[in-house]
């Protein structure tokens, strides 16, 4: 019991920056107890900063605390020393945790049993312990080195063309850059720091989890809906069994048989409402738990300090795979049972001369089916109204066409003089001066672009499917010259509007701005011209079959178009 006391007492006296006996030691405001040196040494590699902090529990503390040499633990640690029981192998146990398990980073400079890493260098694209990370904070030179939490793939953020750290991002290319791809293969692309990339990325998360987050609220209170239903679908099945029940003992011995079948097939019916609803309970619980993950995800990568691994991360993790929208078919309540009773009254009063014509109409009104169509909200008709449906819509790097260049955040192309150079890809356009969206595009939505050209000007807003064909000049390529998209075409003496070749004349003000404004679900697309008033050019009935996207296409140098920041 004496030795256990003993380790105990070595256990609280050991300094957790050395790992060693306490030597002078000091208690900082938050509690914890370490060698003086250690401490000063430690917050000596944070003067650069305003505040101090602990380096167990982070604490921080403004100014840099006074230290004080705690006398009681000086003697503690003096006695411990006496005893000959300084770092023994059996207090071993004391600091297992720190050494690097599967799952952790472990320091590369431990040559022996390795330490968990606590710090990454992207300079020196090594992983260190307490011990080794020491010099970071004590070399001048070291002090600059930029540190991240340990990180398992460090050469992932290692240019493989150029053997430098990536710091860098481009937009046109959509890839980890380093500062010498920039000059290089990268020249005159649109690059920013991965910092910056990362703050606008971390802003689209945000949208991406709102989303989620009433997504999942709206199909909560479709699943409640649905349980209501289950209890109106039973409590009118029983009231129509019961109604069903009286009016058939009146009809005595000739109509016993009939009764028993109406009753099954009400049963029959009752069953196949609930299957059909508990099915779409079902659904929705799925899809709310997908959801959920989702957001996990997404809030796990918004909380990754490394750039690159956020940025080479994020194309997977915030796609969003797109449901078709469970709540469509309906989900309101419907007595599917009042004809029914009300045939079986009917042939109560016809009797025997009408039971044929009778039990036929009661197949009927039984087997007839229930097609239940939820409440459309009306079309919008003010702008006020179509922006509750405005959609953010940023341009594609992979489909602008090389005669066209993308700017100000990939909401803006413009035509020009020369080609630009961008790397081949599947997805770009190869002849025609197109481009498409990068967000795909449903239910409803509302977007605006707005337009310049030199002289004759011209511009083709379109939607179009994401597999419309790219490469080559035949028509297939062109917008509003095959069945996979739909154009507007504006001119400066006014408009008309394409369809698998089909041409249609278009009226109305010539206007630089248009709006669309798209119900995937009803086939819906309109076009509108904007200015202080919102006029109707052109709208389209029709079906879609998959997501759209939208797209440009300009003709002439220096035309530009750019798609309008609808909400703050």
């Amino acid at each position: 019991m004496a030795q256990r006391g003993v380790q105990l007492d070595q256990k609280k006296l050991l300094c957790s920056i050395c790992w060693d006996l306490l030597k002078d030691p000091v208690a900082i405001p938050c509690g914890h107890s370490y060698c003086m040196s250690c401490i000063k040494t430690h917050w000596d590699g944070e003067d650069d900063k305003e505040v101090h902090s602990c380096p167990q529990c982070r604490q921080s503390f403004s100014p840099r605390p006074v230290l004080v040499k705690n006398t009681m633990l000086a003697d503690l640690a003096e006695e411990l020393k006496k005893t000959g029981l300084q770092a023994p192998p059996s207090a071993a146990p004391v600091v297992d945790h720190c050494y690097a398990g599967p799952e952790d980073v472990s320091c590369d400079f431990c040559t022996d049993r390795k330490l968990k890493a606590v710090k990454s260098c992207l300079q020196c694209l090594v992983s260190y312990c307490h011990k080794h990370l020491q010099p970071h904070y004590d070399v001048r030179q070291l002090k600059k080195h930029k540190l991240v939490e340990p990180l398992k793939q460090l050469q992932d953020c290692v240019c493989s063309r150029h053997d430098e750290v990536m710091m860098m991002f481009c937009r046109t290319d959509q890839q980890c850059i380093c500062y010498l791809c920039t000059v290089d293969q990268h020249l005159g692309h649109d690059t920013v720091t991965s910092a910056a990339e990362r703050t606008e990325k971390q802003r689209e998360l945000q949208v991406s989890r709102q989303k989620i987050q009433q997504r999942i609220k709206d199909k909560q209170k479709d699943i409640i809906v649905l349980q209501q239903e289950l209890k109106i679908i039973s409590c009118t099945a029983d009231e129509a069994v019961v109604k069903s029940d009286r009016t058939f003992t009146e009809m005595i011995r000739l109509v016993e048989e009939r009764r028993r079948d109406v009753k099954q097939q009400i049963r029959s019916k009752e069953e196949n409402e609930v299957i059909r609803v508990k099915e779409l309970e079902s659904k929705l619980e799925q899809e709310i738990a997908e959801l959920r993950r989702k957001d996990a995800e997404l809030d796990r990568l918004s909380h990754t300090d490394d750039h690159n691994q956020f940025l080479l991360q994020y194309p997977s993790v915030s796609k969003l795979s797109d449901h078709p929208d469970s709540s469509s078919n309906n989900i309101s309540p419907l007595n599917c049972f009042e004809d029914l009773t009300a045939a079986v009254s009917e042939l109560r009063d016809k009797l025997l001369d009408s039971l044929k014509e009778g039990w036929t109409n009661i197949l009927l009104t039984i087997t007839r089916p229930k097609v239940l169509v939820k409440k459309t909200p009306p079309e919008p008709q003010t702008r006020a109204e179509f922006l509750q449906y405005s959609r953010e819509i940023t341009l594609d790097p992979n489909t602008v066409n090389t005669g066209m260049s993308l700017s100000e955040g990939n909401k803006k192309v413009t035509v020009m003089e020369h080609k630009q150079n961008y790397s081949d890809h599947p997805d770009r356009f190869s002849y025609w001066q197109q481009v498409l969206s990068r967000e795909s595009l449903t239910g409803r939505c509302y977007w605006e672009v707005e337009w310049r050209g030199w002289l004759m000007w011209r511009i083709d807003v379109a939607v179009a499917y994401k597999d419309i064909k790219k490469k080559g000049d035949s028509g297939e390529c062109l917008f509003g010259c095959n069945d996979k998209s739909w154009v507007l075409r504006c001119t400066n003496s006014g408009y008309e509007f394409y369809h698998n070749r089909a041409r249609h004349p278009v009226s109305g003000p010539v206007s630089s701005r248009i709006g669309v404004y798209m119900d995937h679900t009803a086939g819906i697309l309109c076009f509108y011209g904007v200015s202080e008033t919102m006029t109707l050019l052109h709208r389209v009935q029709t079906t879609f079959t998959r997501p759209l996207y939208a797209g440009i296409w300009l003709i002439s140098t220096g035309d530009t178009a750019q798609f309008m920041q609808l909400r703050d």
